[in-house]
């Protein structure tokens, strides 16, 4: 098979969307014919680095950085453009609803890759997305979550255009696994201090404020939230809080420090992420958290328990709860047959957890999907259609309330657990 990949954002790029699609598809070219990637390129990005990044030929889009609509816009017509390539590719692959489109009106083959739930967070374009998704040249849609593949069944797109294979972390980026000793000193903190950390962007979007609380409630246990850009509100929650410490952003090379430094590794429990801002279901790190071999603790939420086994390979706490949180972190620093039995657990399950096995799995659904009879029109039928009106209604709502565009989750959606059935 021929890929065309199609990235709307500049390159490089350190942003976890980068990380997903451009190592998906670094994974995925050796297993093509040919393959090449679509995007725009960063001011003062060298095009060579940028290919050795993704292992093969960057085309340069024409569009400007800035502003980002605008960016996304040229992305897609400069893409269809292409006419060699475009023509050339069995199909385009990207995580853009824009580009998706427009391959499929520009009568070419479609994959599409994406986290986000849009049938729930912008119930306006429900129709749209369901035409677009039943369109026959539309081949394929990844979800990175069941959480996320339920949303479009309802919709009615057929179930056999919705697979989900989870994201996935890279071994070799971790350095050889450190006793957690000797990773505390190198990171400049005692051994016998307990730690609990935090890896990935700060900011108020990551239910930081609740673990903040924590850490009043626990002050002899030493918090480390890795990831900081500057001053922000969690920066400022946690200036006048002895046992927390803001570590700025860190490179693949000395994140593992961090990691491997850890008695409990923390994804904040809360659904605040996911209410408020819309953000990722299933985020990145629960991955390379699997592969560090540390004791994992989590909210339990839909999207984390598709991963996360309470009890078994990680420690579970409910949402939003600061006595729950602050029972659980006290559970894995204080037991600490029970903290090494879940982080083996974690480290069993994260052989299955990588991009390289996330590659096959897509590779080998793309194939099928490929020789395929063409799926047309699924079932959008009048419980779509009023499901449609009712949350458009409130999409409406909020947007004059809140100024958001993204539609928070009904409370019967956050706390019901999706089927599992289709999820690698």
């Amino acid at each position: 098979m021929k890929i065309l990949f199609a990235f709307e954002n500049p390159l490089p790029n350190a942003e976890a969307d980068a990380e997903v699609f451009v190592t998906t598809a670094k994974y995925l070219a050796p297993m093509a014919k040919a393959a090449w990637l679509h995007a725009p390129l960063a001011e003062n990005a060298q095009p060579e680095a940028i290919r050795a990044l993704a292992g093969m030929p960057i085309i340069r889009a024409w569009a400007p950085l800035r502003p980002a609509a605008l960016r996304h816009f040229c992305c897609g017509l400069t893409l269809v453009l292409r006419k060699e390539e475009f023509r050339q590719a069995d199909f385009v692959y990207t995580r853009n609803l824009w580009v998706a489109w427009l391959t499929v009106l520009f009568r070419q083959q479609v994959v599409f890759d994406h986290y986000r739930p849009w049938p729930d967070q912008i119930p306006p374009l429900q129709f749209w997305l369901y035409r677009l998704f039943c369109n026959p040249r539309f081949l394929l849609h990844i979800c990175h979550s069941n959480y996320t593949r339920q949303k479009y069944i309802d919709l009615g797109v057929p179930a056999e255009k919705l697979h989900c294979v989870r994201n996935g972390f890279e071994p070799q980026r971790f350095q050889a696994p450190v006793p957690v000793e000797i990773a505390k000193q190198k990171i400049g903190i005692s051994p016998g201090q307990k730690t609990v950390v935090y890896t990935g962007r700060i900011n108020h979007k990551k239910g930081l404020n609740l673990v903040i609380e924590a850490a009043k409630a626990l002050p002899d246990i030493l918090f480390l939230l890795v990831g900081s850009y500057g001053d922000g509100p969690i920066e400022k929650m946690a200036r006048d809080v002895a046992n927390v410490r803001i570590v700025p952003w860190q490179t693949a090379e000395t994140l593992g420090d961090y990691i491997f430094a850890a008695d409990v590794l923390l994804i904040p429990p809360s659904l605040q992420p996911m209410a408020e801002f819309g953000s990722t279901v299933l985020p990145l790190k629960v991955f390379f958290y699997l592969g560090s071999g540390r004791p994992i603790l989590a909210g339990d939420t839909p999207d984390l328990r598709e991963v996360l086994r309470d009890g078994e390979n990680a420690l579970l706490c409910r949402p939003d709860s600061l006595d729950s949180l602050v029972s659980g972190i006290a559970a894995l620093t204080g037991d600490t047959a029970l903290a090494a039995r879940l982080a083996a657990a974690a480290l069993a399950d994260s052989c299955e957890s990588t991009w390289d096995v996330r590659a096959r799995k897509i590779a080998e659904l793309i194939e099928n999907r490929l020789h395929a009879a063409r799926t047309g029109h699924g079932g959008w039928g009048e419980r779509q259609f009023y499901t449609w009106m009712r949350q458009s209604r409130r999409w409406l709502v909020n947007l004059i309330r809140k100024r958001s565009f993204i539609l928070p989750p009904e409370a019967a959606a956050s706390t019901a657990l999706p089927p599992s059935a289709g999820c690698p």
